[in-house]
Formats: C-alpha cells, structure tokens, sequence
C-alpha cells in the first residue's frame, strides 16, 4: 500500500517569503522513513482559517491524500487558527492522536500545554495538526510516525479479523 502525503505549512511569514519553511522541510524529511510513503503535496499558506480549509478539502477530497499533515498555527494568539480551520473539515476527531503529541511535547517544554493542535479524519484521509517549529515537529512526528501505517491502513482497508 503506497502511502500518499500532503503537508501543509500554516505561516504567515513564511507565505509572504520572510522566512524559510523549515517545519515543513523537516516533516517532509522525516515521513521519508515511512515505507512506501511519497509526498504528493506541500505547500505553505497564511494564517487564514478559509484558506487553510479550501486547502484541506481540497487535498483530502480532490486529491485523495491518506495523510495530511499541517505545521504551525496550532497556539494561543489570535491568528493561530489551524486547529478550527481543521475541525471544520474533520468528520471525527482522533483525540488519542493530539493528546499523545501534547505528552510527548511536553517532556521537552512545559509550554506544549498551550498547543491546541487536533487531529481527524476527512474521508479516508487522517488530518494532523504539528506545531511550528522544526524541532516540535521532529518529537512529535518521530513519536507518531511508528502508528501511521496502521492508522492509515484502517482508514484504507478497514479493520480485519482479530
């Protein structure tokens, strides 16, 4: 099962090109390890709710990504808006999955207890919201990482026999 991935960057400044995406970048390199994993889509949007939406419909519906994973936008301050934009596209939310990134972030900084970052699914596609900055999408990606094929698989084939 060939595994397709979106990821998309929410960030004011890195869409006007004052800064560089570096936690895209560093996503994008580690969900290279997911075995037969490509990455079909990755892009960088301002902190606007409706265009962060469009796009996650659009990549979950259009494009039929099985992951879609979005960095940044996901704190405290009036323009991080990723998680609503998020919950008004997810059909059911993953609790499990934002909770166990906050845990993990958590053993780094007491500051992920401000991260509001959820997950979900659209469809047949498993939405993840990561935080910003490279180095929280690094622990929390290689924490998550072991339980996507599976996840992924479920949402593709369903559950089988036990």
């Amino acid at each position: 099962m060939m595994i397709t991935i979106g990821i998309l960057t929410v960030s004011d400044g890195a869409a006007r090109g004052e800064r560089q995406d570096l936690s895209g970048a560093r996503a994008r390199e580690l969900v290279a390890q997911l075995p037969d994993a490509t990455v079909q889509l990755q892009s960088v949007v301002p902190d606007e709710q409706e265009q962060i939406a469009a796009i996650l419909r659009s990549w979950c519906d259009e494009h039929k990504i099985n992951l879609l994973l979005t960095t940044g936008g996901t704190g405290m301050a009036p323009r991080d808006v990723t998680p609503e934009a998020t919950r008004a596209v997810i059909e059911r939310e993953a609790p499990g999955i934002a909770e166990a990134l906050r845990a993990i972030s958590l053993k780094y900084t007491p500051m992920a207890m401000l991260s509001r970052g959820v997950a979900g699914v659209r469809g047949r596609t498993l939405i993840i919201n990561l935080p910003g900055s490279p180095k929280a999408v690094q622990e929390c990606l290689e924490y998550v990482l072991p339980v996507l094929p599976h996840a992924i698989n479920l949402l593709i084939e369903g559950p089988k026999e036990h």
